[in-house]
């Protein structure tokens, strides 16, 4: 049976709150046995990677850069891709659940991206608009849901 993959989505920049929350959502993934998926850069995609690899997960950056050094450290697979935020629709086609915690219009993009493909998104503190994105208050909460719509 293939491996789950859950994509965790933000911003490059975030509070420290949001920072540790990723963190934990990229451990639990881990610990549950899915692949990690980020745009492999820093900020909420460092933090999720940190935590994976942390619970030796597997994880995998979509790089917008041409360069796989550009990755965090944490990325085990980087895909160089030169397609900038474009990016985006190649993670949102990967996953088969996506957990977006905070973010700024990159986020959105990638929120509405796994919405047009019936791509699951759970959402920690992000964009609140009309559309079936499921909330979470916290990381176990986001993932227990993750798993119980990938697992349908």
């Amino acid at each position: 049976m293939r491996r789950k993959i859950i994509a965790v989505i933000g911003g490059t920049e975030a509070s420290d709150e949001h920072l540790k929350i990723a963190e934990e959502v990229g451990s639990l993934i881990a610990e549950r046995g899915a692949i990690l998926i980020t745009g492999g850069m820093g900020g909420i995609m460092s933090a999720a990677s940190k935590g994976a690899k942390a619970s030796n997960g597997l994880v995998i950056g979509i790089l917008p850069t041409v360069d796989k050094e550009s990755a965090n450290p944490y990325v085990d697979i980087p895909i160089v891709t030169g397609l900038s935020n474009a990016r985006n629709f190649i993670i949102a086609r990967t996953c088969d659940c996506a957990v977006a915690i905070d973010g700024k219009y990159g986020t959105l993009s990638e929120i509405a991206y796994c919405l047009m493909y019936n791509v699951p998104v759970i959402g920690i503190d992000t964009w609140k608009i009309e559309a079936p994105i499921i909330p979470a208050e916290n990381a176990r909460e986001a993932i227990d849901a993750a798993f119980n719509r990938i697992s349908r």
